[in-house]
């Protein structure tokens, strides 16, 4: 083994206590073989992963538990059939903690639910399915009749003569099918090789359209679908921006809201103003034709302004 934790698992680790007179490493260590599995070997019973048979209705919450659904089942004996053991069940279902008993019947070669459970009962039509309809118990016993048999042979000769033309087609088909093994690979693999060719299209279509993904065939649906979205140009949205400010806006012309944003914009200029006036002041900018007529704006309004140089 390549590790000891590796060995402990697979009880190949003898400890050095250990000596061959001493049994088996189970018996050293005081335990089963199978562990938890064998905790009530003692009352003959033995936990085992049981698969459920059918599809069973709940008897606690009434919740449907489908076929193939594994529980860990206390399995014990409580009878025989013959030579043949009856095997007993118990499971809880993780629904509701409802307690399934279920018990071999040898006789009729199924699972009988003792307790907790009830079969769900399938009915299906046998043309839908597809199938036979099996002979009943009292109708295999009237084949074992000689003059049963005579009375029926000419219905069953009739069916024969109505099935026959049937079969007949459907062998025809399958050997017309197989008849030509080359021809059937021919055919796969030239199908095979256009849809290659078909999805390396769509992908180097994708490509150069920058997507990841490949897309599908245009289809007619799609194209008229897509003929009939139109998107809203620049007027269309300029026209509908403008009308939801018309809307928002007063009907008022001195309200509240159109004077408190033109006190707003009227702050803002004087306070770009004063900037300006500051930087001439410092000497750190040019007066530009636009700071000049901001000065010359402030003077007649009476506020002047001294430069003086040191």
């Amino acid at each position: 083994m390549s590790t000891l934790a590796a060995a402990r698992a697979d009880n190949f680790y003898y400890p050095p206590e250990w000596t061959p007179n001493q049994g088996s490493l189970n018996k050293f260590n005081g335990q089963h073989a199978l562990r938890e599995r064998a905790r009530k070997l003692d009352q003959g019973i033995l936990v085992i992963r049981f698969e459920m048979p059918y599809n069973i209705w709940c008897g606690g919450c009434n919740s449907m538990i489908a076929k193939g659904v594994r529980f860990n089942a206390e399995k014990k004996q409580v009878g025989n059939y013959y030579s043949t053991k009856i095997w007993s069940f118990s499971m809880k279902a993780a629904c509701c903690k409802q307690e399934i008993v279920i018990q071999t019947d040898p006789k009729n070669c199924q699972y009988v639910i003792i307790s907790g459970a009830q079969q769900k009962t399938e009915d299906f039509d046998i043309e839908d399915a597809e199938t036979f309809a099996l002979p009943a118990e009292e109708e295999k016993g009237m084949l074992a009749d000689p003059f049963y048999r005579l009375e029926h042979q000419e219905e069953d000769l009739q069916k024969k003569k109505e099935a026959e033309p049937v079969l007949v087609r459907l062998q025809r088909i399958s050997d017309d099918r197989h008849s030509d093994d080359y021809a059937l690979n021919k055919a796969l693999r030239a199908k095979l090789r256009s849809q290659k060719k078909r999805v390396a299209e769509e992908e180097a279509a994708s490509r150069k359209m920058g997507l990841h993904i490949r897309l599908l065939p245009a289809a007619e649906e799609d194209t008229a679908t897509a003929s009939r979205v139109k998107f809203p140009t620049k007027f269309d949205r300029n026209r509908k921006d403008k009308r939801a400010l018309i809307n928002s806006s007063s009907i008022f012309p001195g309200s509240s809201g159109t004077s408190k944003k033109a006190s707003e914009l009227e702050s803002k200029r004087r306070k770009i103003s004063a900037a300006a006036a500051s930087s001439l002041l410092a000497g750190r900018v040019k007066p530009s034709s636009w700071s000049q007529n901001s000065v010359s704006s402030s003077r007649h309004n009476g506020a002047a302004v001294k430069v003086r140089r040191c």
